[in-house]
């Protein structure tokens, strides 16, 4: 299987600087912009199946890829972004505020009441990966995703369960693409790379010649 993890366009929440979470916010003009971009980048690349997280920021970036393709996108809740509870819809100076402790932890996992635990987020990654060996061992597949859960899913994969007590020192950016491979003969992914963006550095000339912009 060979399988790209997509993060969606910038979204309002991302240009406001909010953490985001599972709520809602759609995509920014840049956004938008930039999922154009993504979906001329997979126009060429081979794939069998487009899954997304149910988040509209997400779903419209995987429809961007999709139309390009003339495929259909799956939504998929499993690959939504970790449930922030509190945190959701705040600046990261208003949850320094109001919970000081998490200033000297990772906002996706502090453990607040109401977050999405890291033992949750162990059985959502493993289901997604049971999952996707089960369905699509032989298929090349995408899915369009949350840069949160993409870092600690690349932790899962790499270390298992003990994931959490790690260092997660990925920086997944906006439309950034990063692909992961099971070869047929093992159980043992490939990265082959991670948060991959050079499709954003198309200039308008060269998008105005695709009929991009």
């Amino acid at each position: 299987m060979n399988l790209y993890l997509i993060r969606h366009g910038e979204s309002m929440g991302n240009k406001l600087g909010k953490i985001q979470g599972c709520s809602e916010f759609p995509l920014s003009e840049a956004g938008t912009l930039q999922i154009e971009k993504l979906g001329l980048y997979f126009q060429n690349v081979q794939l069998d199946f487009i899954y997304s997280s149910d988040l509209s920021r997400a779903y419209d970036s995987a429809c961007a890829i999709a139309k390009r393709k003339n495929m259909t996108v799956h939504k998929w809740e499993k690959v939504r972004e970790v449930n922030l509870g509190p945190f959701q819809g705040k600046t990261r100076e208003e949850i320094f505020s109001s919970y000081p402790e998490v200033k000297e932890k990772s906002i996706l996992t502090s453990g607040v009441k109401g977050t999405e635990s890291t033992e949750q987020l162990t059985a959502r990654c493993k289901s997604i990966v049971e999952q996707l060996m089960l369905a699509h061992r032989r298929h090349h597949v995408a899915i369009v995703s949350h840069g949160g859960l993409i870092s600690i899913f690349l932790m899962y994969l790499m270390f298992g369960e003990r994931w959490e007590e790690l260092h997660r020192p990925f920086q997944i950016g906006n439309t950034s693409i990063t692909h992961i491979e099971w070869p047929s003969s093992s159980n043992k992914p490939l990265i082959h790379y991670v948060n991959r963006n050079n499709h954003l550095d198309m200039t308008t000339d060269e998008g105005k010649k695709c009929g991009l912009l």
